[in-house]
């Protein structure tokens, strides 16, 4: 969805212009942004990607970290799974403003290469435009099928519900991409006073109402199973088995982590009602923006009776960057 959205017929901008003035003034210069999504950072979402600040063909977040893709123009808040997706989680208007443009009925399916023609251009999928006062503009893309709430014309306050996030348009995970522009210009809500190619000091000012903290990367989901899980089990939060039966052919712990580096660990230790069980520690032998790992132990006896806790923690440069437990039952 880009600025030439249907939205934009003759007719519909003396109506924007009267929204907008309606809107309040000197405060609106500058959106401040809320928080978008209903969801809590570190635990039930995560930032997958910041807009790229490399002027060149790399890519670098606003910190010069690798959370971002090359030309990636804004911040992908994105779910641990599908199933979390399929539960709903709104997206809201980060600011005060007027749709400018809206879309809906793009269906949610992981994009892959033969889905370039059913895209056609429209890479945002179901989505918002949101103008702002003094030129600002936000814009929200990957929502889900049917769940968008607004029209063209309408006047939004911050908070909001605009839609859910889905999967539809280009994307291969369920997220929501935020973009900030200023007169057409994309904007780094979390640096917008700062050059392409400069990293952001400590006390660096952001457009968020919120102190948004920086994750470099983090363990986003965990269970336990009988056997090592599929890769697609995993993005679709299906394979977590609790209680385990006593005569599990094995007990198997998988963690489900993005912004993985090279040389990051990720350690996998279980424990039981008679102290541990397992525990692995698996070297990332390459960047990797999601990346899991599973571990176990097969089995030649039944399992005790009692409660099991897998503790998933990454490790980079020998330091605890996340961590997150899971709990089962061997009944």
């Amino acid at each position: 969805m880009t600025p030439h959205l249907a939205g934009q017929r003759a007719g519909i901008f003396p109506a924007l212009l009267l929204c907008l003035s309606a809107l309040p003034g000197p405060a609106m210069a500058e959106p401040r942004l809320a928080m978008p999504v209903d969801c809590t950072l570190g635990d039930t979402c995560f930032i997958q990607n910041y807009m790229d600040r490399d002027p060149g063909p790399g890519a670098q977040d606003f910190t010069c970290a690798g959370l971002s893709y090359d030309t990636h123009k804004g911040t992908d808040f994105a779910l641990p799974t599908l199933s979390d997706m399929a539960r709903g989680v709104t997206v809201r208007a980060a600011a005060d403003g007027v749709v400018k443009g809206a879309r809906d009925g793009m269906i949610d399916r992981r994009y892959t290469g033969a889905e370039d023609a059913r895209i056609d251009g429209r890479d945002c999928g179901n989505g918002v435009v949101l103008l702002h006062a003094d030129g600002w503009e936000t814009q929200y893309c990957h929502l889900k099928q049917g769940s968008v709430l607004v029209r063209n014309g309408q006047m939004v306050r911050s908070g909001d519900a605009l839609g859910q996030i889905g999967l539809s348009g280009r994307t291969q995970f369920p997220h929501l991409h935020i973009s900030v522009r200023r007169d057409g210009a994309p904007v780094d809500p979390f640096t917008p006073d700062g050059d392409p190619g400069t990293c952001r000091g400590g006390d660096a000012r952001t457009l968020w109402i919120d102190d948004i903290t920086y994750q470099p990367g983090g363990v986003v989901a965990a269970g336990f199973s009988v056997d090592v899980p599929s890769y697609d089990a995993i993005k679709a939060g299906t394979p977590n088995v609790t209680p385990l039966p006593g005569d599990a052919p094995a007990i198997v712990l998988w963690g489900y982590a993005f912004g993985g580096r090279q040389a990051d660990v990720l350690q996998l230790t279980i424990t039981g009602p008679e102290g541990r069980v397992f525990n692995t520690r698996q070297l990332i032998k390459k960047d990797q923006a999601q990346f899991f790992r599973a571990g176990g132990k097969r089995l030649k006896a039944p399992l005790p009776v009692g409660d099991y806790t897998g503790t998933i923690t990454l490790i980079r440069d020998k330091q605890i960057v996340s961590q997150r437990q899971v709990m089962t039952r061997v009944e």
